[in-house]
């Protein structure tokens, strides 16, 4: 018999007075609630109870194992509060890894707005490349645009859509021409995004084929998307970014958005997480945080 049912079918049998209350109380048989009592006595090898056809009474020793056990029963019940505190709302340490620039304008201000919300919730975050192993650097959450790479062991949900644009300045445009075409892009500078070493190419929709790839050519070479953007603004030639990142200057009229008619191209935002049977509560609000409010700051 499980001992705590035992002792919470003890305490019940004291509080009501009879075994035939208890019976009616916790839908169980009379016999069985004597059983339970009678294996508490067994096991301790004292009597607990002194019983007749008329009333029941605590012994001594029953007396003192009463009180003990409703001290244990109680706690167990905190304990169980605890838990389901634990489950119900976000508290406790979460750990988020995703890229440096991406993480600094969008994600971190939306985890801190959840953090004022949960004042329980600590927030670890990691701004950089995504890591190759999240669960072995015990990361709660990751951060990933474009392609993913083995999703063994983790759940993947998109949160949001990055659209990318080509860019440039007024200056730049009026010295160079405004290309009308894709092809014209070729007799442009490019400022060129240089990542892990290699470059990348623009790509642009095409309907019901693979995205076009065009490789970039310019003079400039930089691995941070930022400072590309300030060296457009400048006049340095065409980029090709994250429109959120430029949001700002579109508006302001420091850049001009080229190919309004094409397709804008669309890196896939996600999280992921480790599988577990029960997704915790902090990561639940985090992820559903994100993928209701990140789609509006990267559109």
């Amino acid at each position: 018999m499980d001992r705590l049912t035992s002792m919470a079918v003890f305490v019940r049998a004291v509080d009501l007075g009879s075994f035939a209350a208890v019976a009616d109380a916790l839908e169980m048989s009379g016999p069985m609630v004597g059983k339970h009592v009678r294996f508490l006595e067994e096991r301790l090898g004292v009597r607990l109870l002194n019983r007749t056809t008329r009333r029941q009474s605590l012994t001594e020793a029953g007396q003192a194992y009463y009180e003990r056990c409703r001290a244990v029963l109680s706690e167990a019940e905190a304990a169980d509060a605890v838990v389901a505190d634990e489950l119900s709302a976000p508290r406790g340490r979460l750990r988020v890894t995703m890229p440096a620039l991406l993480g600094r304008h969008c994600i971190a201000p939306l985890l801190m707005k959840l953090a004022r919300k949960y004042p329980h919730l600590e927030l670890d975050l990691s701004f950089g490349d995504p890591i190759a192993d999240i669960i072995e650097a015990g990361y709660d959450i990751a951060i990933r645009t474009g392609d993913l790479d083995d999703q063994s062991g983790l759940i993947t949900r998109r949160i949001a859509s990055q659209r990318m644009v080509v860019c440039g300045a007024r200056s730049y445009l009026r010295a160079s021409g405004k290309p009308k075409s894709l092809d014209d892009l070729a007799l442009h500078q490019a400022i060129i995004y240089r990542r892990s070493g290699r470059v990348r190419p623009w790509l642009f929709p095409q309907a019901d084929q693979p995205p076009r790839e065009i490789m970039p050519s310019g003079r400039l070479r930089l691995d941070d998307m930022e400072a590309i953007a300030d060296a457009t603004a400048q006049g340095m030639g065409l980029a090709w970014l994250p429109y959120w990142l430029v949001r700002e200057r579109l508006d302001n009229g420091a850049l001009v958005g080229l190919f309004e008619g094409q397709p804008e191209f669309l890196y896939e935002c996600h999280a992921l997480w480790p599988r577990s049977p029960r997704i915790l509560p902090k990561v639940r609000a985090a992820v559903d945080a994100l993928a209701a409010a990140l789609p509006k700051l990267m559109g």
